[in-house]
């Protein structure tokens, strides 16, 4: 299994956080509640793109990140430099040495990466005493955002381009370099079948792609001479761009390069497009490929694609059998953001019982769920019809409610097929998750994917999956709000 905090990063990355949650940390110190045990959990609130779902991502890296979590020698020493608005040591230097011994002793149990989840579902729980359960808030936020983004917009867009192939090229148009090597490694987890990162692929075994650009072209005095030079030096690579000048001149001009390949045994495997009308240019290459006997050869398309424009083309008929996807799927092109939250929802109290917790706004869509919460997901004929969030203290019913609308109740059958998506990945001893390979990752994506509704898959307008709350756990969080309003403080036991 590949490493990619050590793989990619010399340095610890404990300091990869707000300063808030250093300076939470020390109060709870300060407080002595340091080991107090509480119940955190990473959700999103609203499906990205428009769309009627989420691919989870960025998992591994997770279980990579808890399980090299120390504070090195050099955090603490920066840590020692940081003062107040008075300039004075903003850290005590005893809560510093605590840091330096501290050992994560946290339960994390989370949806395996390329599952399909939605709204107000807990994508990871984490328990364990609050200090640590706060230090690791923003490094997760980080690394499943980003990743569950741009996983999402992949399979949407693979999804679009049905049986063909979709390879990632936005490495020089993605946000850095963890941006470039993360987008990768989640767009092939979404559907990608290859990318032109070549760190991406040899930190975590993705296929690599790519041939020549236009500058290969440009630096010879005429496009043939261009096509038979590369020809030469890679017989085994050849899928030529053939928009530099004139496409179909272009397209002629691959035609008699691939039969010069053809007689030394070797094979022309396509041609790309990159500009231009993608849909008339397409059929009329496919055309002149056919008429010369280059039926395998495949017609690659690139500038600008996105799912939309992808369904566009085929609606058209477009000849195009290879679709690469760069700045509109590294970037998360249309939702910067996934907009994923981690919020306190149970705190243990004195006497061992957990206390539930919530967070009021003004906004219902806001108002966090309390409890320690499972997310069970119900199968029937061959197809998943419904997710239920439910407390593990409270326990499952087959009665939910709908979180953002009341009104939407459903009953399920006691005998219906179940299964809990949240699984034990890591416990004090260290990753408890059997490691997976991306290969694994795609192949869930795809199954899980084609147990849904099209309506839930389609880009625009999908229809709503059923999730809801368990009804007990939908009547604990109502109570909690109308007491939060009421008198606040008031805290209401479990059970």
């Amino acid at each position: 299994m590949h490493k990619p905090t050590t793989g990619l990063y010399a340095t610890s990355l404990c300091l990869l956080t707000d300063l808030y949650q250093l300076t939470m940390a020390y109060g709870y110190w300060k407080s002595q509640r340091a080991d107090q045990n509480a119940v955190f959990h990473l959700f999103f609130r609203k499906n990205p793109f428009q769309g009627g779902y989420v691919v989870t991502a960025g998992l591994a890296l997770v279980l990579e990140y808890l399980n090299d979590f120390r504070f090195a020698d050099d955090d603490i020493e920066y840590l020692k430099t940081l003062t107040g608005s008075d300039d004075k040591l903003l850290f005590d230097n005893d809560f510093l040495e605590y840091l330096r011994g501290m050992e994560l002793t946290v339960e994390v149990d989370a949806m395996p990466e390329g599952t399909v989840a939605f709204p107000h579902q807990p994508l990871l729980r984490v328990k364990g005493p609050i200090l640590q359960c706060q230090l690791l808030e923003t490094a997760l936020l980080n690394i499943v955002n980003f990743q569950t983004l741009i996983a999402t917009k992949a399979a949407r867009i693979s999804l679009a381009a049905g049986h063909d192939e979709v390879l990632e090229f936005g490495l020089r148009r993605a946000q850095g370099i963890d941006g470039g090597v993360s987008a990768s490694r989640a767009a092939y987890i979404g559907g990608c079948a290859a990318t032109s990162n070549v760190l991406a692929g040899k930190v975590y075994g993705i296929p690599v792609r790519g041939t020549h650009a236009h500058s290969w072209i440009m630096s010879f005095d005429d496009e043939m001479a261009a096509m038979e030079s590369y020809a030469e030096a890679l017989p085994n690579n050849c899928v030529f761009l053939v928009d530099t000048y004139d496409t179909i001149e272009g397209v002629k001009k691959a035609i008699a390069v691939g039969q010069q390949l053809r007689e030394r045994g070797h094979k022309l495997v396509g041609i790309r497009l990159d500009s231009g009308d993608l849909a008339y240019l397409s059929l009329e290459a496919r055309r002149l490929l056919d008429a010369a006997d280059f039926y395998d050869a495949v017609i690659v398309a690139s500038n600008d694609l996105d799912e939309h424009l992808i369904e566009s083309l085929r609606y058209q008929g477009a000849k195009i059998s290879v679709w690469g996807v760069g700045t509109r799927l590294a970037t998360a092109y249309d939702q910067p953001a996934l907009g994923g939250v981690y919020k306190l929802a149970a705190i243990e109290g004195p006497d061992g019982e957990w206390i539930p917790k919530v967070k009021l706004s003004e906004q219902w869509i806001k108002t966090s769920t309390p409890g320690i919460q499972q997310v069970r997901r119900f199968i029937s004929d061959g197809g998943v019809i419904a997710d239920m969030v439910f407390d593990e203290t409270l326990g499952p019913s087959n009665y939910m409610i709908d979180p953002l609308d009341v009104t939407r109740r459903r009953e399920l059958d006691s005998k219906t097929a179940y299964e809990d998506l949240l699984k034990p990945v890591f416990k004090a001893e260290g990753i408890v998750a059997t490691p997976e390979s991306l290969t694994q990752i795609r192949e869930r994506v795809k199954t899980q994917l084609s147990l849904f509704h099209d309506g839930i898959r389609r880009l625009a307008n999908p229809h709503r999956y059923p999730v809801g709350l368990e009804a007990g756990l939908h009547k604990l969080k109502s109570e909690l709000v109308l007491a939060a309003r009421g008198q606040s403080g008031n805290d209401l036991k479990l059970g």
